[in-house]
């Protein structure tokens, strides 16, 4: 053994390296098809949309339900997609078809760029929890849609053991503000909350189901890094030095070993959707 070897402690794999790119295509890269996707698709579905239908999709992200719900609505309906993040939106036209008609435009939730009655539906996936102003923006895609026209908003709840554990670790080393936003994602986890915010902005038959969303992350020290570079949370991460992101890391993997089931992290996510005319 050498003297090197003696002294020297091992780094870890640190797989924070092999993600690069803006947080907007990481979350599209990654995210998108392991939790993204899965509750887009629930999202779209509880829509009901028919061929030739308008469509707006709010808070869009890089525009995995938009996509579906032009699949869906077909050449002779129409989707917009809106997001406050022009991150986002540049991605989302990457990732589109060229031949696609789908409007993608930046605006605020509670501020739709659009005239009254201006659609026959209106989603919104993974993003209600993060409004300022809920039931403000809820009145905005009211607004926009027809009478009769329906709403379906999709939030994940309540939060997992193996984000809790996330969360608890982002406490001990980036600190308690950083590791809100953990908890920020699930913030709107009660249903009976969730319909009190749709009978405010004006719908009615509301009605909210929960059911589980079952999800397959990859492994934990992968899993760590999409979630950390591909959310808000990138900011801090970017000033962490090497060696804290490699404690970071080494504690998260030694504390979701017991998630792992061949190399991978399976989960079922609560999902609350909630529909509204």
């Amino acid at each position: 053994m050498s003297p090197d070897s003696q002294t020297t402690t091992p780094r870890s794999d640190i797989v924070f390296e092999r993600y690069q790119g803006s947080p907007a295509a990481i979350y599209e890269r990654w995210f998108v098809p392991a939790i993204g996707l899965p509750f887009a698709t629930r999202v779209v579905e509880a829509a009901e949309l028919h061929p030739g239908e308008r469509v707006l999709d709010v808070a869009c992200g890089t525009g995995v339900a938009t996509r579906l719900a032009a699949d869906r609505v077909g050449a002779a309906g129409a989707v917009a997609g809106i997001d406050g993040h022009p991150g986002m939106l540049v991605v989302a036209r990457d990732v589109t078809p060229p031949d696609s008609a789908i409007e993608w435009r930046q605006a605020s939730a509670d501020g739709l760029p659009y005239p009254d009655a201006s659609f026959d539906a209106a989603v919104c996936s993974l993003s209600l929890q993060f409004f300022a102003d809920k039931v403000r923006a809820l009145r905005e895609m009211r607004r926009v849609l027809v009478p009769g026209g329906r709403v379906v908003i999709g939030v994940p709840g309540p939060t997992p053991p193996l984000l809790e554990v996330l969360h608890e670790v982002l406490t001990d080393h980036l600190g308690a503000e950083v590791a809100a936003f953990v908890h920020g994602v699930f913030a709107l986890d009660d249903p009976t909350r969730l319909e009190e915010l749709l009978v405010a902005a004006g719908f009615d038959d509301v009605r909210v189901q929960v059911r589980p969303v079952p999800v397959r992350l990859d492994a934990p020290a992968d899993f760590l890094w999409q979630y950390l570079l591909g959310t808000p949370l990138a900011t801090a991460v970017a000033e962490v030095d090497e060696q804290d992101r490699d404690a970071l890391q080494r504690e998260v993997v030694r504390r979701w070993a017991p998630f792992v089931v061949d190399d991978h992290m399976p989960l079922d996510v609560g999902c609350l959707l909630a529909t509204g005319v």
